[in-house]
């Protein structure tokens, strides 16, 4: 089970967490496939974040890719900015820029990969506890 959708940089990210969350709906509904309430929810988070990033850092057109696979969901979003997301080390008195360290936290894998053209960030959340 598998749902993408393209970003030209103008739309809402609120939009981005609507299409997971009927995207994910749509796989327990049609497909039987149980997502907590809590995979939602961080689902839901990463989404919003990764997209974020790329609405900060990488201007232009982006790509959300969501995947069912194994128990899990993969969220990959690509975007044409080459460089790699900085993923600076925890600390609490930083205000902002946790997004990367949260997404960490809460997935059981997470990858950035060089593409032809710019970069794709995944990140493999639990779809049940």
């Amino acid at each position: 089970m598998v749902f993408s959708a393209g970003f030209e940089g103008s739309e809402p990210i609120a939009e981005a967490r609507q299409l997971t969350r009927s995207f994910l709906a749509e796989v327990q509904a049609a497909h039987g496939v149980h997502v907590s309430d809590r995979a939602l929810d961080l689902v839901e988070l990463v989404v919003s974040e990764l997209v974020t990033n790329t609405r900060k850092y990488a201007p232009g057109p982006s790509l959300l890719s969501l995947e069912v696979r194994e128990g899990c969901v993969d969220v990959a979003v690509w975007d044409s900015n080459p460089d790699p997301p900085a993923i600076l080390p925890p600390d609490p008195t930083r205000v902002g820029q946790h997004g990367l360290e949260i997404i960490m936290a809460v997935a059981l894998a997470f990858q950035i990969h060089r593409e032809p053209v710019g970069k794709r960030v995944t990140a493999s959340i639990a779809l049940a506890p």
